[in-house]
């Protein structure tokens, strides 16, 4: 017995047809890359990033908020192409609507962040038994933020912002979308180039994997094919497989599962 990859498609949802199809459509025919690969990926550049923080500024302005902070996640790297990851322990990049950007790191975790840090040379750190919350303070009070508003990332931890309001009780805390999410949500042509390429290598990927279709094939092994595929072009990726009944699970399922004839 055998499953004929086209047969395959034909049998399978939208969504998984959405995936590969016969010709995978790579992207416009203008634009499709034979071989995608992330090495032709042209990086964010320092100039791009400053104009994200002054986009940010001038928002700042308009929507009446003095500062922003952010802690580790996708709007830091966006604005500062800092990647850190969220933790119970404060650090947070402070950045006012005049005056420069600020850093407030734990103590322990100072040289790490000196290497992550590309812009703004205010670092400071607070040890164990400090409050990093006083911190953030005393740089909105050194940039002449002692009242008005502080704006705070949608995903900064509860705790963070509440720490910071208790720290800072004349400032008004706000959300930062109006600053943040109307940044992010406008694409430069740069941006587009990189998220087609993405594109282009995540089809390619499941083009690469799903040659490998056969019965028996186990959802690990196939998801593993798919994340692999995305290695050899240079990429991290991957794939949540389901077969059969199981696609209707949103989230996947611990039961064991193996490729049948006419299986979605």
């Amino acid at each position: 017995m055998s499953i004929d990859r086209r047969d395959f498609l034909k049998l399978s949802a939208a969504s998984a047809a959405a995936f590969a199809s016969e010709k995978l459509a790579l992207a416009d025919d203008q634009d499709a890359l034979v071989t995608p690969n992330a090495k032709q990926a042209r990086p964010i550049t320092r100039d791009e990033f400053l104009l994200r923080q002054e986009n940010a500024v001038r928002y700042m302005v308009e929507a009446g908020i003095n500062a922003i902070l952010l802690t580790g996640g996708t709007s830091l790297q966006y604005f500062a192409g800092t990647q850190w990851g969220i933790s119970e322990r404060l650090f947070a990049m402070v950045l006012p609507a005049r005056g420069g950007i600020a850093w407030v790191t734990p103590a322990f975790e100072e040289g790490r962040a000196r290497e992550q840090i590309k812009f703004g040379d205010d670092i400071r750190i607070w040890q164990e038994d400090e409050s990093p919350y006083k911190v953030v303070a005393a740089i909105l009070k050194d940039r002449g933020v002692v009242s008005g508003t502080i704006g705070i990332e949608e995903t900064v931890r509860f705790a963070f912002a509440d720490g910071v309001a208790k720290a800072a009780p004349s400032l008004k805390v706000v959300s930062a979308d109006p600053v943040t999410a109307r940044c992010r949500r406008v694409k430069s042509a740069h941006e587009i180039e990189l998220m087609r390429l993405a594109n282009q290598i995540t089809l390619k990927a499941f083009e690469i994997a799903l040659k490998s279709l056969r019965p028996g094939m186990t959802q690990t092994e196939l998801g593993g094919k798919i994340g692999a595929a995305h290695q050899e072009m240079g990429a991290r990726g991957g794939a949540l497989v389901l077969y059969a009944e199981h696609s209707a699970s949103p989230h996947g399922t611990i039961a064991p599962q193996k490729l049948k004839e006419g299986d979605v």
